[in-house]
């Protein structure tokens, strides 16, 4: 793949990158730009592997979720979902978005029931894709998804 390829498929692909990383963020815009970023350095590094134009998506939204779950594993997120609101109420927070309650909800969701909600319901990717993307069965998806919202009614719907 060239350059101008990767840029082309990268153009029209970013919107979807960022609403990835921004909902696997919990709505945090700076680090799933930052997130984004990397990976997209991952990716364009990575582009003479890829052989199938059609496959770029997904392959670089894997890139994505692999870049998240290697910044959260190195970073030792907090779990503590008090002290998360309280750096959600902070001023300086970005309260810009409109679904912070949403956000608030997946940010309590494990990584990988947040990732698989995420995928499937904001993304619209089918069970089997988001089996693809994850590297996981489409029974684990399905699983995970069921969970996460089982989990979402009980943290929206107190």
């Amino acid at each position: 793949m060239d350059r101008e390829q990767f840029i082309r498929l990268i153009t029209r692909n970013l919107e979807d990158l960022r609403r990835l990383l921004t909902a696997l963020c919990c709505g945090d815009r700076q680090l799933a730009d930052d997130l984004a970023q990397d990976s997209l350095l991952k990716a364009y590094i990575q582009s003479d592997t890829l052989q199938n134009e059609e496959k770029f998506r997904p392959w670089l939204l894997r890139i994505a979720y692999t870049t998240f779950l290697n910044n959260k594993r190195a970073q030792r997120i907090l779990d503590d979902y008090d002290a998360l609101c309280a750096v959600a109420a902070d001023d300086e927070a970005d309260s810009a978005f409109r679904y912070q309650e949403l956000y608030d909800a997946l940010n309590r969701l494990g990584a990988t029931e947040r990732t698989a909600v995420a995928l499937y319901y904001l993304e619209g990717y089918s069970i089997k894709e988001v089996a693809s993307i994850v590297s996981t069965s489409p029974e684990a998806v399905k699983q995970h998804i069921y969970r996460g919202r089982q989990h979402l009614r009980k943290f929206l719907n107190p």
